[in-house]
């Protein structure tokens, strides 16, 4: 969670409605909610505990990731049980990630998932029943790390067995329970295309947000949001994904 005054060092708009002009996760929820229709079925995929909504500290972006009451309604699942008590969802199921997810076909008009693709081990099967449970026509729309980023890069060198050790210095305010090993494999436009492509139309691109990673420094802020400033569009950190699936998939 970003510390509001250093924010507003380096992006003074922050002190109007709490976000940035780099906002990643205003970037990728306002698109959502231009898709989205009262009458929608809509999964989150990865739901968790809802710590991406509980522990915002901006409440525009808490109103606009959440979607229960918005539309029909919100199913979450993850193989966390932790899903169960999840405020923001409608209903939840935990699943099995190398099992069929518990829903039958076309069960969905818009599927979105927060930074869990970096977690998923098999993306065939991830893939295969993403595109099953969605309805044709409907939506799949996931944010997660770009492989090619430099937070990606730090990830895989450190290794899963030190992320809730590094995660705790670089990120204080960051649960144990909300570290998960992380493989990517679904994290590069080509796996996008890859594995999406055959079942619908895509759109991937690559965005840095403000700084997340800065041991609550001014000066690594600083430094950061340069390297932000210079790093080619290819290398940024985040990958935005927005997949329509086709009506004869």
């Amino acid at each position: 969670m970003l510390h509001r005054p250093l924010v507003e060092q380096f992006y003074p708009e922050a002190h109007f409605g709490g976000f940035t002009r780099d906002d990643g996760s205003v970037e990728f929820y306002t698109r959502i909610a231009t898709l989205i229709e009262p009458d929608f079925r809509v999964l989150d995929y990865g739901a968790g505990r809802g710590a991406q909504i509980a522990e915002d500290s901006a409440p525009f972006r808490r109103q606009l990731k959440t979607f229960k009451g918005r539309v029909a309604h919100v199913e979450g699942c993850d193989l966390d049980p932790a899903v169960l008590e999840n405020p923001y969802v409608d209903s939840a199921k935990v699943f099995d990630p190398a099992q069929p997810l518990p829903y039958p076909d076309a069960s969905f008009d818009l599927i979105f998932s927060s930074w869990v693709f970096e977690h998923v081990a098999d993306p065939a099967m991830v893939s295969s029943e993403l595109m099953r449970v969605l309805k044709p026509g409907g939506y799949l729309c996931a944010v997660t790390p770009n492989k090619y980023g430099y937070i990606a890069l730090a990830s895989r060198l450190a290794g899963n067995a030190r992320h809730v050790r590094l995660l705790k210095r670089i990120q204080p305010d960051r649960k144990a329970e909300d570290v998960f090993p992380a493989f990517y494999r679904l994290n590069t436009k080509s796996a996008i295309r890859r594995y999406f492509g055959p079942h619908g139309d895509i759109a991937v691109y690559a965005m840095s947000s403000e700084p997340a990673y800065y041991f609550g420094s001014a000066a690594m802020f600083w430094i950061f949001k340069l390297i932000h400033k210079l790093t080619p569009a290819a290398l940024h950190t985040a990958l935005f994904i927005f997949v329509q699936k086709r009506a004869d998939s």
